[in-house]
């Protein structure tokens, strides 16, 4: 559990008491239900959901208040394992169920060898006051929950960074009972969890108010009394003070507002009904089961039934996902003799290392070694130290390695290791790096037209910043490698989970100080990557191979998910200044943007990333005068690296910003802005690199007509009319993607191919399968270039020993260019084959391959595409930056909770150009993945360090992704049709990254709901909202009397 993992405390016995009889009880009494402690949560709300039905409803006030908490209280996996004891017991200031056992008046029914006894579970028990709690030969053998009565009101909240799966930011228990038939308060109970170590109780508030009218005077009075005695100092624990103070009084009015429409539905004539603006607060936002649609051009009626190239083919290892057969690194058997690898990371941001005591490591039971930076046999990494030899950059960087016999004594080893170290000044943010001139590469800078007689010909000019946050790749397969030694020749076999299949090879020779024909490098696939796994799996390839070679024996190193996010870094965190000239009709004509992106302690892949931001962040929008300034900075965290996009959403993001303030000024609409400054036909970028925008218009054409609009504008605009305190938005976002790299080499690729004499075909090439279908669309290729069925194809895995040389599978050309190698390959043996078909058309394909086999014709063939031709002059700013563009547009709409900041993602329809589709399904998949991970990006994720450079996110207990109540619960996708790309194979586009920036589409949307909110109370509409935009951004942006209380 977690005191294990995360404090190393360690329990020889564990007790579990799911099978002993008496804590399973599940009893009605006259003074209620009785539910036995060892009860899993998933029983308690089976049980209380029957019982619910069956009793008067003034008795179910407790019960519906818990069973609202237990429908999203963690997951349903930890609710069919956890239990209400268990969950009582432990005390969690942010456990739901506790304040509302308290206020409900629960008592807890405890037994010792010797007695039995019986406890209130109160405020007392949950602040673990000595004389209200169980003595340590005690166990909680049941709970006794009473039923409500009449004229009780009980209510539960909570709010999470997600709706679902999440631990609460503050959750609240709420209980009144009035006098009968008035509004004149007997008793009063408001506890909440969240705030500090224990669950805290606002006694004194609630003794102040007995005998006071439930009315609005008593909620001032009562809302002032609260955030006296409940205090949140400014640096408690946790952060989001004046969001998690406004949560309490938030909560109060809620129930306020309840406890009133109760009265009113009791005693109709004697308690008005509520007014429509505060029905508008009632109820938390509820998601349905998303609904999806898809829509994408059929193949043409004359194209073979056996082609499968265009047809919506299942992923190749769909099935085994599903089932858990699909083998990753660590599923891979153990191998004799085989050694586990656990890693000794830093504890300091920045200091240089005076010594390594491995002593006590080595004497731990099973421990075989201790490999450091001076056990490798060449070179010690790169651009950055496998091992950290004279100093330490960042927390999480590697300093030496434990192998021992097993993962847990390995792990038990790197704890025994003691490090000392010398500190040194770190720097860790974009404006600490600013400050101190640290950055990784020279400024670059791109300049179109003349932006000091733009300013001046400018009607208004406006400036900002923008702030947009990092982002976890948080792959279901963590970093992992298996390296096994060969007895002769020093050779290796290297199974990995990465990328960059050569980039390994490479790396781990450098090291050993081989030739890389020695290493061989195996990826059978990978379960994610995002661009994660383009540098850092070499490193721990290193890592483990330097390990092996000390010891002899084969390593495996496979990294638990907290020490994965410990040690590699992700998106790169943005921060952009722009100052924009623009004409009362919404036309920019002038932009000056400086860019910063928080680097790291390396360089890695940051100088293109910024490269990147600077080439796209026109987006969709023609900038007639335009100077971008970017620079990546250096500081003291883990060195940020590739990321789905690479750049351009947070540069997208940014430019929209842009748009939105200028709309903002002018007060005109958003979309007309927009449309005003989109490109128009054959245009030029920044860049100077000449495209057409003809699919860019038909896209958003086709995305207003789709989405309808300008219909749904108005339904949003008189739904805000009547609910003040929700709100909805809707917003329609243009894209331009450039995909692939700025340098031709990147887009080369090589493949191999067999043909056996049965007849059957193994295809392998340079790419690797990241869970994208690149192997599924391959063999569509392969079965179309070959005229076979799909089901004579296999490919196996791809390996440095069939195809040398590989680029890294990345900027969403994987597929298009390994797919070009490939179909080279598969034409050069059909060509081979004419001379047979020729002797006998109407032969199978077994017969040809036998007679071709007969005549010594070679039957296996490799295949090369040079790539595409880009290139860069930065000197000159012009160049064929990217291979290609693809458009595509996004409208999503929302729905926003004022009183507490939860969102609600309504519909999304997207329109993407994606040519002629290889595989619609899986191109849709990708376009619905990416979106959904760019929803994240922007409402969701978001990373903190702590003052001394120590990732505090490591897990997705405080990590959050998107999960299912994050899907819009209409999600529709349109490829348009009869669009074509000359310059792909078969006309098609990658689709593997473009998706993700139109998840911003959610963050303007939920930028206009707050807007909304805010027009509402009079509060200025120029305001800025940063990424992520979270629960707590979204109801501090809000302000309202609540947030004016603190």
């Amino acid at each position: 559990g977690l005191k294990k993992n995360h404090h190393g405390v360690y329990h020889p016995i564990i007790l579990h008491p799911v099978r002993i009889p008496e804590m399973h009880v599940v009893s009605s009494t006259n003074d209620g239900l009785v539910i036995g402690a060892a009860c899993c949560l998933a029983q308690l709300r089976d049980i209380l959901m029957e019982a619910v039905p069956k009793l008067p409803e003034e008795k179910t006030k407790i019960y519906q208040a818990l069973l609202q908490h237990l429908r999203t209280l963690a997951g349903e996996q930890i609710r069919s394992m956890a239990s209400l004891g268990g969950h009582i017991v432990s005390r969690g200031s942010t456990w739901d169920l506790n304040p509302i056992l308290s206020v409900g008046k629960s008592v807890l029914n405890l037994a010792s060898e010797d007695s039995k006894r019986q406890i209130p579970l109160d405020d007392q028990f949950l602040a673990g006051c000595e004389h209200a709690d169980i003595k340590p030969e005690e166990v909680i053998v049941s709970v006794l929950i009473p039923y409500s009565v009449k004229d009780e009101f009980i209510s539960a909240f909570r709010q999470a960074e997600s709706q679902k799966n999440a631990l609460s930011i503050v959750n609240s228990g709420m209980r009144v009972l009035f006098r009968p038939g008035t509004n004149i308060i007997v008793d009063l109970s408001i506890l909440y969890g969240g705030i500090g170590s224990t669950t805290l109780s606002a006694r004194k508030s609630c003794e102040k108010l007995i005998g006071r009218q439930w009315n609005d005077q008593m909620l001032n009075e009562a809302c002032r009394l609260v955030l006296e005695e409940i205090f949140l100092p400014p640096s408690a624990l946790g952060g989001k003070v004046e969001y998690r103070r406004t949560l309490l009084v938030s909560f109060l009015f809620r129930f306020f507002l309840e406890v009133l429409n109760g009265l009113h539905q009791m005693y109709p004539f004697r308690y008005a009904e509520l007014s429509q603006e505060k029905v508008s607060a009632l109820g938390v936002l509820q998601n349905s089961v998303p609904q999806g649609v898809q829509i994408y051009q059929d193949v043409d009626p004359g194209q073979s039934p056996q082609d499968p190239v265009g047809r919506p083919i299942m992923h190749q290892s769909g099935i085994k996902h599903a089932t858990g057969e699909a083998v990753y690194i660590d599923d891979i058997r153990p191998v004799d003799g085989e050694l586990s690898l656990a890693v000794v990371t830093s504890v300091k941001a920045h200091a240089k290392i005076i010594s390594i005591d491995a002593s006590e490591a080595l004497r731990v039971p099973g421990v075989v070694d201790v490999v450091t930076a001076r056990d490798v046999p060449g070179e010690n990494g790169k651009d950055e130290e496998a091992y950290a030899e004279d100093k330490v950059i960042c927390v999480g960087q590697i300093i030496c390695a434990v192998v021992a016999e097993s993962l847990t004594q390995a792990k038990c080893g790197a704890e025994k290791v003691k490090i000392v170290y010398e500190d040194l000044e770190p720097i860790l943010t974009i404006e600490d790096a600013i400050e101190h001139n640290s950055y990784i590469t020279e400024e670059r800078k791109i300049e179109k037209g003349d932006i000091e007689k733009g300013f001046k010909s400018a009607d208004e000019i406006i400036e900002g910043e923008l702030h947009v946050g990092g982002q976890e790749h948080f792959y279901l397969e963590t970093n992992g490698v298996l390296v096994i030694p060969r007895v002769e020749d020093k050779e290796m076999d290297v199974y990995v989970s990465t990328q960059h299949a050569t980039g390994v090879q490479e790396l781990v020779a450098s090291a050993l100080n081989l030739q890389s024909n020695k290493i061989m490098c195996h990826v059978k696939r990978v379960g994610g990557a995002f661009g994660g796994k383009i540098t850092k799996p070499s490193l721990f390839a290193v890592i483990a191979a330097v390990a092996a070679h000390k010891t002899g024996h084969p390593v495996r190193f496979v990294l638990e998910r907290n020490m994965d996010m410990l040690i590699t870094g992700g998106r790169h965190p943005f921060f952009g200044k722009y100052k924009v000239g623009f004409m009362n009709d919404g036309r920019i004509i002038a932009a000056d943007f400086q860019c910063y992106i928080n680097g790291g302690c390396t360089k890695d892949e940051s100088e293109l990333v910024i490269e990147y931001i600077l080439l796209k962040v026109d987006n969709a929008y023609s900038i007639p005068n335009l100077r971008v300034r970017g620079h990546a900075c250096k500081t003291n965290l883990p060195s940020n690296t590739a990321f789905r996009g690479f750049g351009f959403p947070q540069a997208g993001l940014f430019v929209e910003t842009c748009i939105v303030a200028v709309a903002t000024q002018t007060g005109l609409p958003h979309e007309k802005v927009r449309e005003i400054n989109m490109y128009k036909g054959v245009n030029l970028t920044s860049f100077k690199e000449e495209f057409d925008a003809e699919n860019l218009w038909k896209c958003w054409e086709e995305c207003l007509d789709k989405s309808d609009y300008y219909s749904r504008k108005v339904m949003v605009e008189e739904f805000n009319m009547k609910n003040y305190w929700k709100k909805k938005g809707i917003a329609i976002i243009p894209m331009k993607f450039s995909v692939g790299f700025n340098a031709t080499y990147f887009h080369q690729a090589g493949a191999l191919v067999h043909i056996y004499i049965d007849g059957s075909v193994l295809v392998t090439h340079g790419g690797i399968e990241l869970g994208q279908g690149i192997h599924t669309k391959i063999l569509q290729i392969a079965s179309r270039e070959l005229k076979i069925p799909l089901s004579y194809i296999h490919f196996c895995e791809t390996s440095t020993t069939t195809v040398p040389n590989g680029k890294y599978t990345a900027g969403s050309v994987g597929t298009e260019i390994n797919a070009r190698a490939v179909q080279d390959a598969c034409q050069i043996l059909w060509k081979r084959l004419d001379p047979i078909r020729r002797d006998n058309p109407n032969g199978k394909w077994e017969d040809w391959i036998s007679e071709a086999h007969k005549q010594s014709i070679n039957l296996s063939a490799t295949g090369y595409f040079k790539g595409y031709v880009t290139n860069v002059n930065w000197d000159t700013q012009k160049g064929h930056a990217f291979p290609y563009f693809l458009f595509g547009v996004a409208c999503s709409e929302v729905e926003i909770d004022c009183l507490t900041g939860d969102h609600k993602n309504i519909r999304t329809d997207i329109v993407m150009d994606a040519c002629f589709s290889i595989n619609p399904a899986i191109d849709i998949g990708q376009i619905e993945g990416a979106f959904i991970q760019g929803v994240g990006l922007y409402t969701l994720e978001e990373i903190y360090f702590s003052p001394e450079g120590e990732q505090l996110t490591l897990g997705p207990d405080t990590y959050k992704i998107p999960a299912i109540c994050d899907i819009p619960e209409q999600f529709r996708v349109y490829l348009l049709p009869n669009s074509r790309n000359s310059i792909a194979i078969y006309s098609s586009k990658g689709m593997g990254e473009a998706g993700l920036f139109l998840g911003s589409s959610v963050f303007f949307a939920i930028r206009d709901a707050v807007a909304a909110a805010r027009k509402e109370r009079g509060l200025p509409l120029d305001f800025t909202l940063h990424s992520p935009l979270t629960v707590e951004r979204i109801r501090m942006a809000c302000e309202d009397v609540f947030t004016e209380m603190v």
